[in-house]
């Protein structure tokens, strides 16, 4: 199978990977060509910023959560409709977890069979910049660095020492050399705030960023490199059939709540869920559904407005109260709670779990995690759940409830336990993928089908 791809790595963190892949990405696609992006990893802004800026879902590719066969599978079914495949790596080409690189963007190029274009600070090096080329080709001879893009050059005779270097001893082409511009500088910094789908400015960032690729990077000699992909062995794809819907899950999304993987999205939809988006921001009620999903985001960058609609706040707790199923994700925990409080401000949030919600300036959790069901929701019980999080958040004044999971790996809400059970609602720190815990998707609809629950609305 041949699918055009490259990997998009760096020497190391804060080498300008995500702005300059975000920037390849939109040029492409404004060239013409059909651009799937991907990012490494279990990350949610990068994708939403990939995917802005192609028009076509970002998908995450995550040895840990998904799996081998899974990356491969979901690789192959995403690039089959495009031109050229763009994958973000993380960290740099050869960290990983483990001290023989294991789950490394090397990894994943290896396992892609892709090329890596390499993104170098070149800022303070010249004839340097060779023997850290070559380091990077010869360490791993498996893994294919094809290609080198210059970034923060601080001028025409810097560039030009650093081609020479390179032409001279390596035998590495460079695609492109970004000069050092207080524009890329802001728009890196800017990048890494916020989520696009957070941002009236992200089309014009990215556009910006995109003037300046398609200046100063050879996408045509990229897209070569690209072609140049040695062919893939098939995966087997199982197609599933989508069957009903046979319910309508609410889905919050707006600016507060914009973390959702595709795959989850498509996975509930498989299953037989119709999905009706909603806003706890702007709506002035619940819609007509059977069941709620609350994925995660910043709900307390969101807290005076979340506060602000009381009327949905009240229909949420209310529908909890009687019994509607709820699926709810970090952010969506914090949402469910009393109150959130953050920076010496509480505002209320909907009150539908017995706790309360406390910010602190470090992460609380950060990182992967192993759970264990523990048999008392509608997952069931199963042996192993791997997912994410990251929140800087604590739950406090937690009452008497039911978990879900058993902690093996990472925080959860308290070191030990995960997945807050009242009544029928499920509210977890961890981020959950549909390609890790396929359960997960098939076993909530099938719960919301079977208690087919109908709204009840507050009182006007």
């Amino acid at each position: 199978m041949i699918l055009p791809r490259v990997v998009i790595s760096a020497p190391h963190r804060s080498s300008g990977k995500t702005t300059l892949s975000i920037g390849l990405c939109a040029a492409l696609t404004e060239s013409g060509l059909k651009v799937q992006p991907f990012k490494k990893g279990p990350d949610y802004i990068d994708p939403m910023w990939l995917t802005t800026a192609t028009g076509r879902n970002c998908r995450n590719l995550d040895f840990f959560i998904m799996g081998n066969d899974n990356i491969l599978s979901s690789f192959q079914r995403a690039a089959a409709g495009a031109d050229i495949s763009v994958i973000e790596g993380n960290m740099g080409l050869y960290d990983g977890m483990e001290v023989d690189g294991k789950g490394s963007t090397a990894d994943l190029a290896r396992l892609l069979k892709a090329p890596v274009i390499l993104i170098v600070d070149a800022s303070n090096m010249t004839r340097s910049i060779a023997p850290l080329i070559l380091g990077f080709k010869n360490f791993e001879p498996d893994v294919s660095v094809a290609g080198i893009i210059l970034n923060k050059v601080s001028g025409s005779r810097h560039e030009s020492k650093l081609r020479a270097a390179i032409e001279k001893y390596t035998d590495i082409g460079v695609v492109g050399a970004i000069p050092k511009t207080p524009r890329i500088g802001l728009i890196q910094r800017h990048l890494g705030l916020k989520p696009a789908r957070e941002d009236e400015q992200a089309v014009s960032i990215i556009e910006s960023v995109s003037s300046v690729i398609k200046e100063h990077v050879d996408l045509e000699k990229l897209v070569g490199i690209a072609k140049a992909s040695s062919g893939m062995p098939e995966v087997a794809i199982r197609q599933k059939v989508s069957r009903g819907p046979f319910v309508r899950i609410g889905v919050a999304m707006d600016r507060a709540f914009t973390f959702y993987y595709p795959e989850n999205l498509e996975a509930l939809k498989t299953a037989g869920a119709e999905l009706v988006p909603f806003s706890p921001i702007s709506d002035s009620r619940l819609p007509d559904v059977n069941g709620l999903y609350i994925g995660g985001g910043f709900p307390e960058v969101f807290m005076k407005e979340l506060e602000e609609n009381k009327p949905v706040r009240e229909e949420i707790r209310a529908a909890i109260e009687n019994g509607m199923p709820v699926y709810a994700e970090c952010g969506g925990l914090m949402y469910l709670a009393r109150v959130i409080s953050w920076d010496g401000i509480t505002r209320e949030m909907v009150g539908g779990l017995p706790c309360d919600i406390i910010m602190h300036e470090k992460p609380r959790g950060h990182g992967y995690i192993k759970l264990v069901a523990a048999g008392k929701s509608w997952l069931g019980s199963k042996t192993e759940i791997k997912g994410h999080e990251f929140h800087y958040s604590e739950v406090t004044n937690l009452g008497d409830v039911d978990f879900a999971y058993k902690v093996l790996r990472g925080k959860g809400v308290d070191g030990e336990h995960d997945g807050i059970m009242y009544k029928n609602t499920l509210a977890s720190y961890a981020h959950l993928h549909s390609l890790g815990t396929p359960e997960w998707a098939e076993r909530f609809v099938a719960f919301v089908k079977d208690l087919s629950y109908s709204l009840v609305r507050v009182a006007d």
